[in-house]
């Protein structure tokens, strides 16, 4: 098996899913793969962490464990692997482009291994996986990056194993970022809520990621909507 034969299966595995030649689709994609949608989110995660910490310094440990976590993703994926590797992406191979669907034209001419989009939200959901503690929590937040990836293979902006890649390497640094939080946390003695039907075993209210779960499912709705409104 060598390095052709894998680049192969790659692309066949990409054109399986890359784009749909339907204009809603292609909105809903832009829309979806854009970091200004999934803006209300993190209010909503800043929200239940201010809910559920009892001082200031806790709320910004948890904020300094996610901004690391997002910051080690994002340095290592654009500043350091995609320039090393200097695999375009298939919207800008020449040997490539003509052979997947484009969106609008729009296509980038920096590099594709791997993808910043799938480690940087695979990573924040491992860390607020971990530190929430609650199974539909955990679920929506995966559901959340996978739709992130989605949208980069619709868009012929990655491949399937940039996505792959990006995916494991945001699992790594979302757990060990994760891992440094708690060690920290627990270096300053943070007291946890109570244990009960209403709270995860990490003291998170099940009421207050209802609400992360209904912004959730708000935005996908909202992005429905706008997506049939631009068709």
């Amino acid at each position: 098996m060598d390095l052709e034969y894998l680049v192969n299966i790659d692309r066949q595995l990409l054109q399986a899913v890359n784009g749909a030649n339907n204009m809603f689709l292609d909105t809903l994609m832009l829309t979806l793969t854009s970091g200004v949608t999934w803006v209300p989110l993190y209010v909503a995660l800043l929200y239940m962490v201010v809910k559920n910490k009892e001082t200031a310094a806790q709320v910004a440990l948890v904020v300094a464990g996610a901004a690391l976590c997002f910051a080690i993703t994002e340095v290592v994926t654009e500043g350091i692997v995609k320039l090393w590797v200097a695999r375009p992406r298939p919207c800008s191979d020449p040997m490539w482009m003509d052979q997947v669907h484009v969106v609008n034209g729009k296509r980038k001419s920096d590099f594709s291994f791997f993808s910043a989009h799938a480690a940087n939200t695979f990573g924040i959901a491992v860390f607020f996986a971990w530190m929430v503690r609650n199974k539909v929590f955990t679920w929506l937040m995966v559901t959340w990056s996978l739709v992130n990836c989605y949208t980069r293979l619709y868009l012929a902006m990655h491949y399937p194993s940039d996505i792959f890649v990006g995916l494991v390497f945001g699992a790594l640094v979302g757990s060990l970022t994760y891992l440094a939080y708690w060690l920290v946390e627990k270096k300053g003695g943070a007291k946890q809520h109570y244990v009960s039907s209403q709270y995860t075993s990490t003291g998170y209210a099940i009421a207050d990621i209802d609400v992360v779960a209904f912004v959730l499912v708000a935005i996908g709705i909202a992005a429905i909507i706008i997506s049939l409104m631009m068709h």
